[in-house]
């Protein structure tokens, strides 16, 4: 199919886009964007935050790393359940309870204003080095298939990409989002499906015969039984546990969205009925990247890692499936870059200006100051994936993973500190202690040769982040008193 073609697809799919905006931003105002004015449906936030959790690098990177690692991906979704119930019946009871926007305003009620500012600048950290790892791997994608060909350089298509997020996101926010990730999502799993069902007619093989074939090439295996491997299922688990907590349970994007939802027990429901979907969608992207790499070598594809899925699809699979691919690859691509520059731009008016309770701006500059900050978050996410495309790396869900490790450990031991203890602490040391761990970590990681001998870390430097800056917590503690320590679980 030709790339001309292929680009008008992409245009029509944005104005249907646009379309559901313009439906679901009228009237809309501050309280619209920052939490959907706390009307949302916990059905549609539950299917729509699927496409959020999953984004580009689900869709591309999780096939692609079953060449290396198998079925290994499968150790972490198992994590995953764990941290989702978690997030269900610990911090959803906390976060509306209080009434939060914000869910780093619970570390300024319980812990004082220089722990919630923390808070809330490691969450724009993480957000923005994800979010746009995530954009840079979809739009190198769309690149090479679609936009090289018709002379569009790299920094024109992210300038557009965000041009369009921009347009459906600058008025209606959250209440926008919610509809918009619900179309979004339903592309996505769309797309998975269909590729699943056609490389299962390609191959001419059942789902038992391709899992068989996969066992005796090795790409079905899941557990890793050597401790000193990175990939030990036990470091897996923890990891995955550990994740969903921080990037769902204290990540202001995805809470933003299930805090949306009228009811406790409404949004439990949507946690619930998102782990579930999660669970049987993500096992299905490792099936797919099984019977990708059964078929590579038929079709001759050398390809491997975050380019095996689209050389497969755009160079031998039907027209159809390549029209289909596409459009999953936006949906997977939409969800992650919208939700995260909504998600920072809410942080960083409420956490950081203090937009709700400046008394000196009228509603009119208040919406004015938000408008502002959002284009400033384009203007840095452009930024971002400029240097993301510099650095190229092979496998963007190791990168993601990664930086997870260093940004949202501090989050982890600030909400452990908070709700685990009834303790006060000093508070203007509490940003040292922030800083501090990641740094620590990273020369662990750095001499972790030497230190540890053949053991190498791997995604349990989140836990240890988090458990560096607990104890830099307690360090600084005393005892608080019996009213200041009541929110404390």
């Amino acid at each position: 199919m030709s790339p001309a073609l292929l680009f008008a697809i992409l245009i029509a799919y944005f104005a249907l886009l646009l379309g559901v905006a313009w439906a679901t931003s009228r009237n809309a105002n501050n309280d619209s964007f920052f939490i959907g004015n706390k009307s949302s449906n916990w059905m549609l936030v539950a299917f729509g935050m699927v496409g959020t959790t999953l984004s580009g690098v689900t869709f591309v990177s999780v096939p692609g790393a079953v060449g290396a690692d198998g079925f290994g991906y499968a150790q972490i979704v198992i994590g995953y359940v764990i941290g989702y119930i978690a997030v269900a019946y610990v911090l959803l009871p906390l976060y509306y309870r209080l009434q939060l926007t914000s869910i780093y305003h619970y570390l300024d009620v319980r812990l004082g204003r220089r722990a919630y500012q923390s808070g809330a600048g490691f969450f724009i950290i993480s957000r923005l080095l994800g979010a746009t790892a995530r954009l840079y791997l979809v739009v190198n994608i769309l690149q090479a298939i679609i936009l090289d060909s018709l002379g569009i350089p790299f920094w024109l298509s992210t300038l557009v990409v965000l041009a369009m997020i921009l347009l459906y996101t600058y008025k209606g926010g959250v209440k926008t989002i919610v509809w918009t990730d619900t179309l979004q999502t339903s592309a996505m799993l769309f797309g998975l499906f269909a590729c699943v069902w056609i490389l299962l007619g390609e191959l001419n093989m059942s789902v038992p015969e391709s899992l068989n074939q996969m066992q005796s090439q090795g790409l079905a295996r899941i557990f890793t039984h050597d401790p000193d491997s990175p990939n030990f299922w036990l470091k897996q688990i923890i990891a995955g546990a550990l994740i969903t907590i921080t990037m769902t349970g204290m990540d202001q994007e995805m809470m933003q969205k299930t805090i949306s939802v009228k009811t406790l027990k409404d949004s439990q429901k949507n946690m619930l009925t998102l782990t579930a979907v999660l669970v049987v969608v993500l096992l299905s992207f490792l099936f797919l990247g099984g019977l990708l790499y059964l078929y590579a070598p038929i079709a001759g594809v050398t390809a491997s890692g975050d380019k095996i899925f689209p050389a497969v699809v755009m160079g031998h699979l039907p027209a159809a499936l390549q029209v289909v691919f596409l459009i999953a690859l936006i949906s997977a691509l939409f969800p992650s870059a919208d939700g995260a520059i909504t998600a920072l731009t809410s942080s960083t008016c409420i956490d950081l200006l203090g937009i709700k309770r400046r008394s000196d701006l009228t509603e009119a500059a208040k919406e004015r100051l938000r408008r502002r900050v959002h284009l400033g978050f384009a203007g840095l996410f452009l930024f971002m994936v400029l240097g993301f495309k510099a650095a190229d790396n092979p496998s963007m869900i190791v990168v993601i993973l990664k930086l997870a490790a260093y940004t949202y450990g501090p989050l982890l031991g600030l909400f452990a500190f908070g709700m685990l203890t009834r303790r006060g602490v000093t508070d203007r040391l509490v940003p040292y202690i922030t800083i501090g761990a990641p740094i620590l970590c990273a020369l662990l990681e750095y001499n972790q040769e030497h230190l540890f001998g053949s053991y190498r870390l791997g995604l349990e430097l989140l836990m240890v982040n988090g458990i560096l800056v607990y104890a830099g917590l307690f360090a600084i503690s005393h005892k608080e008193k019996a009213g200041s320590a009541a929110v404390a679980a």
